[in-house]
Parts: C-alpha cells; structure tokens; sequence
C-alpha cells in the first residue's frame, strides 16, 4: 500500500510539474541574427531573365567560355546571370586573365556597358 501510494505521488508530480522554461512551443528559440549575410546583394541563378533573349545570351556567352580549352573549372562555372539584356558575372576564376577574358567574351555578346563584373580571383589551392 506504500508503495502504490509513493508511486501515485510520485506519477503526480512528473505529470504537472513543468520545467523553469516552459514547453518549447510556448518559448520558441530567438530567430538568428542573419543581418551581415543577408547585406549580400549578389544576384542568383533564379533570377536569370526567362525571354527567348536572355536565354539565349547566357546560351552563347557560356558556350563560348566552355569552348576556350584554356579557362579553369571554376571559370567554366562561374554564374552568368541575364536580365533584360543585362549580364552579371559572378563567382571566383583562377587568374585575371580569366576574368577579363570572360568579361570581354560577355561583352561581346551583350554589348559594351551590359555586363557587370563581379567575378573574384579564387586563393591558390
């Protein structure tokens, strides 16, 4: 009988006692503070233009990259973004002359003052 009692008391008090906290969904934990990430202002692949121009932009600058045997893989992937006619060039390359051999190669196809550069030479490995 003691012992069916100690256990009902016990069985009590683990069923209402409540942690100093309270339950998770009643305190959620504080959001993170993202505020120097998200200044990034660089454009993604998902803003790439849809138009039968745009596309086809990115479709011959990336060609053209692709076929200069001379360029790194990091150059042959670098982001080319098109919108409204206007291309962004982004991610790292391996040397300078990479990057303004891509640069010069968007621009000949998007013409001059519709590219913009914001490719990064990558530290050596």
């Amino acid at each position: 009988m003691k012992l069916r009692a100690a256990t009902w008391a016990l069985g009590g008090l683990l069923l209402f006692s409540v942690p100093p906290y309270g339950r998770a969904e009643d305190n959620p934990p504080p959001a993170p503070d993202n505020t120097e990430r998200n200044k990034d202002t660089s454009m993604t692949a998902d803003q790439q233009g849809m138009s039968a121009a745009d596309t086809e932009m990115t479709k011959k600058i990336r060609s053209a990259i692709m076929k200069d045997k001379t360029m790194s893989v990091y150059a042959q992937n670098v982001k080319i973004i098109t919108r409204n006619g206007q291309v962004t060039l982004e991610g790292p390359v391996r040397t300078e002359a990479e990057k303004t051999a891509i640069e010069k190669t968007a621009t000949d196809v998007a013409g001059a003052g519709n590219v913009m550069n914001h490719l990064t030479i990558a530290p050596p490995k």
